[in-house]
């Protein structure tokens, strides 16, 4: 949903191949991808990194606090992986109800004229105050009615087993698109859902600092049109600010180039315009925005849609041409 650092190796690749396997060492920085100022990123993966050779004693030297490690998602970090992706989508609550407002001009001038209606009807300046106070309330409550609904959703489809959707080899899992996940509110059943093989695969990390998770992010690939898929990228609140959200985004970066894709693609509802910085400097560019788009939980009502607006930005960087 809800959606808006360079590689220096060190924790292992999930590639197509059981042979293609590199070790990784994943250090936040602001050095910036060869080619990221142009519409099309054309480089191969042996100009963003190359094989590991240190020694365990080696990387063991060089730990300390400021490291961010990435690795593939296991069992026992499911607690911590659920925890991130809450506390990330309940952020959106306020988000959504007070921030977005501020891109809603539209809005803007209905409440507006609710508020000179409300003083001219009733002559009363406390009244009038009031009013603002009520359609801020009202906001927050149908952004808060609706993101609930989407959390469920997701809380109960890809998050309520990351093995099964994103961690199984092309072929023997399977994943479900953005627009299955975020805007149908219906679930398929199990045998249908098990047919959609995510192209070439998918997979899950999570960022470790100080020996904490403290990010997640997961690739999904499509192999209709060849394109990976960035989705569910958070970072716990306490660790923000840390160059993790790069690092992570770095990675889904390096799992496309390893496996072929001609491009990574991300949809986000996120108002912060940090979140929208942080895909450009990643290289990413700014294919389009969907206004009033639809998730799961809402009405349609005349009320609902009074309080309650999403716009959906699309993203996409091109890896090299097909």
């Amino acid at each position: 949903f809800f959606s808006h650092l360079s590689i220096s190796e060190a924790s292992c690749m999930h590639c197509l191949s059981p042979k293609m396997v590199c070790e990784t060492k994943i250090v936040a920085d602001e050095h910036s991808i060869p080619g990221t100022k142009k519409d099309s990123i054309i480089v191969s993966a042996s100009q963003m990194w190359t094989s590991s050779s240190s020694s365990p004693n080696s990387l063991e030297e060089n730990l300390n606090k400021d490291t961010v490690f990435i690795r593939e998602f296991e069992l026992t970090d499911h607690e911590d992986v659920r925890r991130i992706f809450y506390d990330g989508i309940m952020e959106r609550i306020p988000n959504t109800a007070f921030r977005g407002l501020k891109q809603q001009t539209k809005m803007q001038i209905l409440y507006t004229c609710i508020t000179i209606m409300c003083f001219v009807l009733t002559k009363s300046v406390a009244l009038t105050c009031c009013v603002p106070v009520l359609l801020m309330g009202a906001r927050y409550y149908f952004s808060r009615k609706v993101i609930l609904s989407f959390l469920d959703c997701a809380l109960h489809t890809d998050m309520a087993d990351i093995e099964q959707y994103y961690m199984k080899p092309a072929g023997k899992g399977f994943s479900m698109g953005s627009e299955e996940l975020e805007i149908s509110s219906k679930r398929l059943p199990q045998h249908e859902v098990d047919g959609r093989a995510g192209g070439r695969g998918s997979c899950f990390w999570v960022a470790v600092l100080q020996g904490k998770v403290v990010g997640i992010v997961a690739a999904q690939g499509n192999e209709e049109d060849n394109t990976v898929e960035l989705r569910r990228m958070s970072v716990d609140l306490r660790y923000r600010g840390k160059g993790i959200a790069k690092t992570l985004g770095r990675k889904v970066l390096e799992f496309a180039m390893l496996n072929n894709y001609s491009a990574i693609v991300l949809g986000t509802t996120a108002v912060k315009l940090a979140a929208h910085k942080l895909y450009e400097s990643l290289g990413f560019k700014h294919m389009g925005v969907t206004e009033e788009y639809t998730l799961p939980g809402m009405s349609h009502s005349f009320v609902e849609r009074m309080f309650f607006q999403l716009r959906y930005h699309r993203y996409r960087l091109q890896l090299r041409e097909e």
